[in-house]
């Protein structure tokens, strides 16, 4: 690989502006000649972080927080390289970098200033070059700064970002007005919470409340933006804090290990650190652990609905009917739940779900063919608001589809919708048994039953309303021993 030294002036000039246009070209370029030496190996996640950071910088966003797994490179983006780029752009910026660990944070700084004084710097921004301080708090000589701390320690007597009034064109880069961003750095906190001080009520509540009367107080301008970056370690963590507090005023970028297509197809998010059997295997573990840390999907440990779901990988022999419970959306928010099931005399075995919030063009014949494809006897549909409409729809697209063994009924539900699930919760608990991987084929219908509390606001109950309807409506005498076809 060329030296930086060895580039003719027309090329440096090329290679400041590549470095400039945003901040994965600035990563692409730090990574070449200065940081490992080596080319940067760029993943999905990398570019969807990298584009909200440039809308950060842009003024687009003021308030971002990013959720992602350890060791998927978000200190290394966040908060180092949207740093070097901002101090590229600006030598003035002021940042403020908050940790759990004051190592963490000293480390990152250390890391940064080196970045900034090195030869490929020195010599594409020499505006921006670090002149005086230490780890803990350093300056560069157009007058920006950088100060490292835990979250628990000081940060008075320092402000990120630029006062208003101070931005003017003294000492900046000619091009800095001309990229339409009054950018002058940020506050940028990296994991404010231990991971094994998640589950302590005293410590969560010791970040949240250090955030809400100090650090969130320390930005020059109400045009500085604030950064959070971390795994998800509890649903009242300062994310989840944030988020219910200022819902409206926090971009959140959500980045789980594995995602999930229309289909319900897994992706590993980032093959190149974790395959899908890696993450399986890390999911049977500790599953509290994955879904949190790496589906970035906090759960509560107490307050549950439900316990631990009983699973099969076969059917077992003897008489059985195959039955189905849906339970239409009753509203535009509210998700379709349909389950088929092969209903034993002492148990019940989940075969198929339909769980989606799509309007009725998709779900009717979807059902329809649900019920078809699962050789289903009778489908008890709740009439509720529109029910009644949709299953006879759906007995038509099953009529159409050739099928002339499924029996379509409906009822009208009345009673309590939470006393009904709260009083069945054991039953399905202890005779509903579901698929093995039920967890990865029915992605959004397992967070929603098991997310769901006894008390509190939950967003959906359909999922626990379906169960239930399974519960209510079995026929144990009266089973016939049915093949499957």
């Amino acid at each position: 690989m060329r030296e930086i030294a060895e580039y003719s002036m027309n090329e440096l000039r090329a290679l400041q502006a590549y470095a400039l246009r945003d901040t994965l070209s600035f990563t692409r370029v730090a990574f070449k000649f200065q940081t490992y030496g080596t080319k940067y190996i760029v993943g999905k996640h990398h570019r969807l972080i990298c584009e909200a950071l440039d809308k950060v910088y842009c003024g687009d966003i003021k308030r971002l927080i990013v959720n992602i797994a350890p060791r998927y490179g978000k200190t290394e983006l966040i908060s180092k390289k949207f740093v070097e780029y901002g101090f590229a752009h600006n030598p003035r910026c002021k940042w403020i970098h908050l940790s759990y660990s004051d190592d963490l944070v000293l480390d990152n700084s250390r890391e940064i200033k080196e970045t900034m004084e090195s030869e490929f710097f020195r010599t594409l921004f020499p505006d921006s070059v670090p002149v005086s301080g230490s780890a803990k708090m350093w300056k560069t000589k157009a007058g920006g700064g950088f100060y490292a701390v835990s979250a628990a320690g000081q940060v008075t007597g320092f402000g990120a970002g630029q006062v208003e009034s101070d931005l003017s064109e003294q000492d900046l880069p000619e091009d800095y007005f001309s990229t339409g961003s009054n950018f002058a750095g940020a506050i940028i906190i990296d994991d404010p919470l231990k991971p094994e001080d998640a589950l302590s009520d005293v410590q969560r509540e010791r970040v949240n409340q250090r955030f809400d009367s100090t650090i969130r107080s320390r930005v020059n301008s109400r045009n500085t933006p604030i950064i959070v970056v971390m795994q998800r370690l509890h649903e009242k963590d300062l994310c989840g804090h944030l988020i219910q507090a200022e819902p409206d005023e926090w971009s959140v970028l959500t980045l789980p290990c594995i995602e999930y297509d229309e289909d319900g197809t897994e992706h590993p998010l980032w093959e190149f650190k974790h395959t899908l059997e890696e993450l399986h295997k890390l999911a049977s573990v500790n599953p509290y652990i994955f879904e949190t840390q790496y589906m970035q999907n906090p759960k509560p440990l107490e307050g549950l609905m439900y316990q631990e779901f009983r699973t099969y990988e076969t059917l077992p022999t003897g008489a059985y009917r195959i039955k189905n419970y849906t339970d239409s959306a009753d509203t535009g928010a509210d998700f379709l739940c349909s389950i088929c099931y092969a209903e034993f005399q002492h148990a019940i075995y989940v075969l198929d779900i339909l769980y989606t919030n799509k309007p009725m063009e998709y779900t009717e014949p979807e059902t329809a063919r649900m019920l078809t494809r699962n050789a289903v006897q009778q489908a008890t549909i709740e009439s509720n608001n529109g029910g009644r409409g949709f299953a006879r729809n759906v007995e038509r697209n099953c009529r159409e589809l050739g099928n002339l063994k499924t029996r379509v009924v409906t009822i009208t539900q009345t009673a309590n919708k939470q006393v009904r699930i709260f009083s069945h919760s054991a039953e399905v608990n202890n005779i509903v048994f579901f698929p093995k991987g039920w967890e990865h084929k029915w992605r959004e219908f397992y967070q929603a039953v098991t997310g769901y509390r006894k008390e509190g606001r939950n967003a959906h109950d359909d999922a626990p309303d379906a169960l239930t309807g399974i519960i209510e409506h079995r026929d144990t005498y009266q089973t016939t021993r049915i093949s499957r076809t």
